[in-house]
């Protein structure tokens, strides 16, 4: 009856992997992810041309075409950051990836190189959904409107 009464609550907090505007999830224009089918997250518009790991991880997927990375965390946390809107069929150009599947990142370590000019002109929009993709976890969201590269917490993540 009391055995969860004293259990630490794990709480992982997701700082931000750009520098930008930040958006809600319903307020980005593809409904793959403002219908949240992806899960639930938050969005920023990338004002440079990084991004980095939000939490300490294991790099578990990135697509041939670069335009993603899927992260987890040691408590299980599954991420997708998603870079811009169909994106998928640039075919990897404007992005630079920096690690690999299977890669052990820390918060801060560079993922992926944009070029943003590139992106602005060729993707549907640059705009990049930060997803949970096995939402099993209490999601508290940031109320910041600007994400600074690796300082501003987006995120955070806890036991229900």
């Amino acid at each position: 009856m009391f055995k969860n009464l004293f259990k630490k609550r794990n709480e992982v907090d997701l700082y931000a992997p750009c520098s930008g505007k930040i958006i809600a999830l319903e307020n980005v224009s593809d409904p793959v992810f403002n219908q949240k089918m992806m899960g639930e997250g938050i969005a920023i518009i990338p004002a440079a041309p990084k991004i980095v790991a939000p939490f300490n991880g294991r790099v578990v997927q990135i697509p041939e075409t670069n335009h993603a990375v899927g992260l987890n965390d040691e408590h299980n946390n599954e991420v997708l950051l998603h870079i811009g809107l169909e994106t998928v069929g640039l075919n990897g150009e404007g992005f630079k990836a920096r690690v690999q599947t299977g890669d052990y990142v820390e918060t801060g370590e560079i993922l992926m190189e944009l070029d943003l000019d590139y992106l602005q002109k060729n993707a549907k929009d640059i705009i990049t959904p930060i997803v949970i993709t096995n939402n099993e976890k209490q999601l508290q969201l940031t109320d910041a409107s600007e994400a600074i590269i690796s300082e501003t917490v987006i995120m955070t993540l806890s036991d229900k």
